[in-house]
């Protein structure tokens, strides 16, 4: 499969699940005290790095960039999902979303003062996985801090409904930490800390603090 059929697949999947998509996660945040730590200590170490714009790569409908805004950080969201960033604005028309792709970050060398990735980064193929860190490796102002969330393990799979009950069409790449890890030291960044969520659950998640290195 080629770049081109994969991202294809992925927008239209989401753009038809972005109504029933934004709903079930609409009280994600708000019901899960883990993930609101993990964001507390996102933006106090974007705070601590001198502050500035931060991205929300694979934002989906927003409620990471929103709930980012509310913690004093100035948050604003990329998604390759028209669907999905007309529901960000919709629901969060104070904030700023675009449509993008983290495979081409539109944006400036050494301009943002923070990336956060969360359950995006697991349609991207193994073998775009070092372009991607190196997109966000080149966007991050030195010493910029990152976060990834993802899930855990060691198989792929073709998802073909969701959300709803919604026709799809995506891979989902479930990752060990220590392999995500080693693709970010390759790309530049120096790992801080590793959280593992839910591990006795069907489907453990993770949480990965690093920054790129001066």
């Amino acid at each position: 499969m080629t770049t081109d059929d994969w991202m294809a697949d992925t927008r239209t999947s989401y753009d038809t699940v972005a109504t029933s998509y934004t709903e079930q996660l609409r009280d994600a945040i708000s019901g899960g005290p883990h993930l609101r730590a993990a964001l507390e200590v996102f933006a106090e170490l974007v705070r601590t790095a001198g502050g500035g714009p931060v991205a929300d790569v694979g934002c989906g409908p927003g409620h990471v960039t929103a709930h980012l805004h509310g913690l004093g950080i100035d948050a604003f969201g990329i998604d390759l999902s028209p669907g999905m960033i007309d529901a960000a604005r919709r629901d969060h028309p104070d904030l700023h979303f675009e449509v993008g792709s983290m495979t081409d970050l539109r944006l400036g060398d050494a301009s943002i003062a923070g990336l956060i990735a969360w359950w995006s980064l697991i349609h991207i193929p193994d073998d775009e996985v070092p372009a991607v860190f190196a997109h966000f490796h080149r966007v991050l102002r030195p010493g910029a801090p990152l976060q990834l969330g993802f899930h855990v393990g060691d198989t792929s799979h073709l998802k073909t409904q969701g959300y709803g009950g919604h026709p799809m069409s995506v891979y989902v790449h479930h990752r060990e930490p220590d392999q995500v890890a080693s693709w970010l030291r390759e790309a530049g960044f120096t790992i801080e800390a590793q959280w593992l969520c839910d591990p006795d659950g069907q489907v453990p998640q993770a949480i990965l603090f690093a920054r790129r290195r001066s």
